[in-house]
């Protein structure tokens, strides 16, 4: 008997129900990544890196932060950041899943209420098995769920601090969040709101800002922005009060322990917020190719909202990874996604629209659709 044999049992039972996943090559017209203004190959990021190197800044950090790792380079990105951003302080994380995860666990305290979107990260999903506070999960989107949570929280004696965490645009259907109303939420209830900028970060709001530009600085607001998509780079920087990243620097675990990135990632991540910035023009660009796609794929069932995440719903699981082959067969990366990535029911095709791709290839990928899912 393998001493492993529990786990190949179970990768079997993933594969009898078309849910194993495995690793493979990034080939095709990219309709899968995150890199939403085609900036992780942009010569203007290399150059950065390349400059970085020759003022000596090193390829790794050699320890956490709170040891030799803390570098120049990282303290000049949060700064950098937190002006950008219009927070009080930025504080740096090798990814986001790892910045979700400590926010989540560490911020909210025992007797504390975390009430959270259904659909929100599986990096949230993580802090939450850490946390010591209570924690529920609510409706999509309906803002009176978050609200009739917390009454019934505070009805049951619930005395503590209430932590509101959404996205601001959801990585799977490309939805928004009411994040205006759920502001006035959380005013209301002396609650903290906790916004997952990851995938509107660059592509939405002045300058590329996020959508929840309008809120930073607040004292009752923490952003998350991913650095590894519409930025091109790696890791997340968490915005938000002073006080909250000095005690994430004190008290999270993912932070205290983990090696620092990469000072060469640091520079490069200071060059991508420069350049989205400036980058109206790529956002015009996308935006365009959003209106295009939405034309062409919504008679083949995608779902609509206006962003560049753009999924075709299909429901089970072996007809989505068939017809993810046969589209990447047809020279077109796009990823079929299952439970429990997305609820049980909900197997997708989920495509994303990046400058990597023209029109011309969205038009293609129609006409590929049209044959693939007839």
């Amino acid at each position: 008997m393998s001493v492993f044999e529990a786990l190949a049992s179970d990768l079997q039972r993933l594969d009898a129900a078309s849910r194993r996943r495995r690793l493979i090559p990034r080939t095709g017209t990219d309709f899968s990544s995150n890199d939403y203004l085609a900036l992780a190959g942009d010569p203007a990021l290399a150059a950065a890196v390349a400059e970085a190197v020759t003022r000596g800044v090193p390829a790794g950090s050699g320890g956490s932060r709170l040891l030799r790792g803390n570098h120049a380079e990282h303290e000049a990105l949060e700064a950098e950041a937190a002006r950008f951003f219009g927070a009080e302080s930025a504080l740096w994380f090798a990814t986001g899943y790892t910045a979700n995860s400590a926010i989540v666990s560490t911020l909210p305290q025992r007797g504390d209420l975390v009430v959270y979107d259904e659909l929100i990260h599986a990096s949230v999903h993580e802090g939450l098995r850490l946390t010591r506070a209570e924690a529920v999960a609510v409706s999509h989107n309906d803002v009176d769920a978050f609200a009739d949570a917390i009454a019934a929280w505070r009805a049951r004696g619930g005395a503590g601090r209430t932590w509101i965490a959404v996205e601001s645009l959801y990585s799977m259907d490309g939805d928004r969040a009411s994040l205006a109303e759920l502001a006035a939420l959380a005013d209301a209830n002396d609650a903290v709101l906790i916004i997952d900028e990851a995938h509107a970060t660059g592509v939405f709001g002045a300058g590329g800002r996020g959508l929840a530009a309008a809120l930073e600085g607040r004292d009752n607001v923490i952003t998350l922005h991913t650095c590894g998509k519409a930025l091109g780079c790696e890791g997340a920087l968490v915005c938000a009060p002073a006080v909250v990243n000095d005690f994430l620097v004190n008290r999270g675990r993912g932070f205290i322990f983990s090696t620092a990135p990469s000072p060469l990632m640091a520079a490069a991540v200071r060059a991508a917020l420069r350049i989205i910035e400036a980058a109206d023009d790529r956002r015009a660009k996308l935006a365009a190719l959003i209106a295009h796609a939405e034309h062409l794929l919504g008679p083949h069932g995608a779902l609509l909202s206006g962003s560049q995440i753009m999924p075709v719903i299909l429901g089970d699981d072996a007809r989505t990874m068939r017809a993810a082959a046969a589209v990447q067969a047809a020279g077109f990366d796009v990823r079929g996604i299952r439970p429990p990535t997305v609820p049980a029911g909900t197997s997708r095709l989920r495509i994303t629209l990046t400058l990597n791709a023209t029109q011309d290839d969205v038009s293609a990928l129609a006409a590929v659709l049209q044959d693939v899912l007839a």
